[in-house]
């Protein structure tokens, strides 16, 4: 069941910003994916293999219905209050400076209060969708305040001023656009011939994901996406009991995640874009695009690197010796 507030995704209608071709050019330079077959040349010493690979990605966009309210004092000091809930992500950072936008004010006069489900509903935390929506409620809400206050003259009654806005409405209407942010991964990789081992240095990620409200917090975002990424090509896997149709890897002592020592050289930019059909702010989600596509660029860089196209997860030493041993499948 289609949770309430999303719409069908449109088939057949204009892609609201669509730049993925720029990604692949901007990373495709500052990878140097030019000198890839060099690279392999160079940097191969027998036993170690070098390869480099690049994988697009894509995600829809969404927004969920969600209320705000924002009150001013009258003396410069707003506060917007909305049940969203900040999971390590930066929500709480992204919407002050969301609402100090709208407002028109600095963002030292803007107070966020969240987390409390007694503040205005808001949607869940999930599908890249957060920014989005909680965002636009917000908007709404300081748009709405500042309404109220000219309609006072400009003045602010004693005992301040609260206005609260819910996005159900605006949601209901079909779009006209698909929305979708893009991006590029590039990953180098070494094989070792002998082992089989799998190490990747270097990683790179560009995206177009909008308007970047807050630069630390998008690239904290979609580093971490791609390590998540990096994670699900080389650890991870669900071992399922044919017998009982249980998990055996039920726990992080059989079902194995990347590591600060996995992890490689990784580097995230974004492109310049707005994207003001999904956004009032601009702005697109940046919490899965990370992700997206990481698993098959280093995928496509064992495959530079060996000649072997493997097409199971995870790219463990297992698998790339049995591939290895294995009549040729360069295709």
């Amino acid at each position: 069941m289609r949770p309430p507030g999303e719409r069908p995704r449109p088939a057949g209608r204009p892609f609201s910003t669509r730049n993925l071709a720029a990604c692949l050019r901007l990373g495709a330079e500052r990878f140097g994916w030019a000198d890839r077959d060099r690279l392999r040349a160079e940097c191969g010493d027998g036993r170690r293999l070098v390869g480099m690979g690049v994988a697009a990605s894509t995600i829809p966009q969404y927004r969920f219905p969600s209320r705000a309210s924002v009150h001013t004092d009258g003396h410069g000091r707003y506060t917007v209050r909305i049940a969203a809930v900040d999971i390590g992500t930066g929500a709480r950072t992204a919407l002050a400076q969301i609402a100090a936008d709208a407002l028109r004010v600095g963002v030292d006069q803007v107070v966020v209060e969240i987390g409390d489900s007694a503040l205005p509903a808001a949607s869940w935390a999930g599908r890249s969708s957060g920014t989005t929506s909680w965002g636009t409620a917000a908007v709404r809400a300081c748009e709405a305040l500042r309404t109220g206050i000219g309609r006072c003259g400009g003045l602010v009654p004693d005992g301040g001023l609260e206005v609260t806005a819910d996005t159900l409405g605006e949601l209901a209407v079909a779009r006209t656009h698909s929305q979708h942010a893009f991006g590029a991964q590039f990953a180098r990789v070494t094989v070792d011939t002998a082992t089989g081992e799998i190490r990747v240095p270097r990683m790179l990620g560009v995206f177009a994901v909008g308007r970047v409200i807050n630069p630390v917090t998008v690239r904290s975002q979609l580093v971490g996406g791609m390590v998540m990424g990096l994670s699900m090509a080389l650890c991870e896997e669900g071992v399922i009991d044919r017998t009982y149709g249980h998990f055996h890897s039920r726990d992080l002592s059989a079902y194995h995640v990347a590591t600060f020592a996995d992890a490689p050289e990784i580097e995230a930019v974004c492109v310049d874009e707005e994207d003001f059909h999904t956004s009032p702010m601009g702005a697109k989600g940046v919490g899965e695009i990370g992700i997206v596509g990481t698993a098959a660029a280093i995928a496509n860089a064992v495959h530079h690197a060996t000649g072997r196209r493997i097409r199971s997860l995870p790219l463990s030493v297992r698998r790339v010796r049995e591939e290895a041993e294995a009549p040729g499948n360069g295709t």
